[in-house]
């Protein structure tokens, strides 16, 4: 098997700008979706609004061949999806983002162009998964629920390399400096 190379791991700082620079509230909810909820660029685009229920998202389709699942969104994610959907008058048919997937990809590389940062939509998907990591959520949680991957090994690719700064943060976390 073709070992992989290593990806660069965004850090919050980065995508928060990222994130805040954008130019529409649509956008916004694109790039939260995947950094924040861990969706697939592909599962964020077929979402439509009946598939939004308070703060879950069923996912029509998913990566895995299934018929469907569930994926979950913090607070103000949901309260600004919301307020996106009642904004646009959108009906329960409609596609939440009703643009295409290469699109997608290039509204994802120009906001991180503006800082600098060379990024696809799947490395938003994977800084969900390190931040969640970093801040001590388990790797169960974060492969069954945020990721929604079937093996661990498969989250394990999916996180950064540890430096030495946050193995010693961790160390005195662990055993209460």
């Amino acid at each position: 098997m073709p070992k992989q190379k290593p990806r660069t791991i965004l850090d919050k700082e980065a995508v928060d700008e990222m994130i805040y620079n954008t130019k529409s509230l649509r956008d916004r909810l694109i790039l939260e979706l995947q950094a924040r909820c861990g969706l697939r660029i592909g599962e964020t685009l077929r979402l439509k609004v009946s598939d939004v229920s308070d703060r879950k998202l069923l996912l029509q389709e998913p990566k895995l061949g299934k018929e469907e699942e569930v994926a979950f969104m913090p607070e103000q994610v949901a309260k600004r999806l919301d307020e996106y959907i009642r904004k646009e008058v959108l009906a329960p048919g409609n596609r939440l983002f009703s643009i295409c997937y290469s699109t997608a990809r290039s509204l994802v590389k120009q906001y991180g162009e503006k800082l600098s940062i060379k990024i696809s939509p799947h490395d938003l998907r994977r800084h969900s998964a390190t931040y969640a990591s970093r801040n001590g959520v388990p790797l169960e949680i974060i492969s069954k629920v945020i990721l929604r991957h079937q093996d661990l090994k498969t989250t394990q690719m999916y996180l950064g390399k540890v430096s030495d700064t946050e193995a010693i943060r961790w160390m005195d976390t662990v055993h209460e400096r």
